[in-house]
């Protein structure tokens, strides 16, 4: 039997509203996935710290300031200052086309906008970490 993915769900900054998160997160568990969710007013630091310690595969961001720009990359950063690039970043929010594929640029995988089906953010995650982890699929 294969494990189940490790998600860590997070609402980064300022941004007051959690709802879309609450639902990624109940999808992702729905689904099988083993999901941690922190809670709004996190720190990139403290995300990042609690993806480690979690020995998550995947940390999902749900951004809805704009701060896109600056979240998304600043996790990453300190994921890979603790050895961790092995972690998906992925996640969603209110976020230009042309700052998605930015971010992806950077190392960030797909970026999902208000309305997209929890089926296919599933879908994704499934696929990257069978393509990333095949040997213990």
């Amino acid at each position: 039997m294969p494990r189940p993915i490790r998600v860590l769900v997070a609402k980064p900054g300022l941004d007051g509203h959690d709802r879309g998160a609450k639902v990624v997160a109940a999808a992702l568990r729905d689904a099988g996935m083993e999901v941690i969710y922190t809670g709004l007013h996190q720190t990139p630091e403290m995300i990042a710290s609690a993806a480690v310690q979690e020995d998550v595969d995947v940390v999902g961001l749900s951004i809805l300031s704009g701060a896109h720009m600056t979240l998304f990359p600043r996790v990453k950063a300190l994921l890979v200052e603790q050895g961790r690039e092995d972690i998906l970043i992925t996640g969603g929010g209110i976020i230009p086309q042309e700052d998605m594929q930015a971010l992806r640029a950077l190392g960030v995988g797909e970026l999902f906008g208000p309305g997209t089906s929890t089926t296919d953010l599933i879908a994704y995650i499934r696929g990257w970490f069978t393509q990333h982890h095949a040997q213990e699929v």
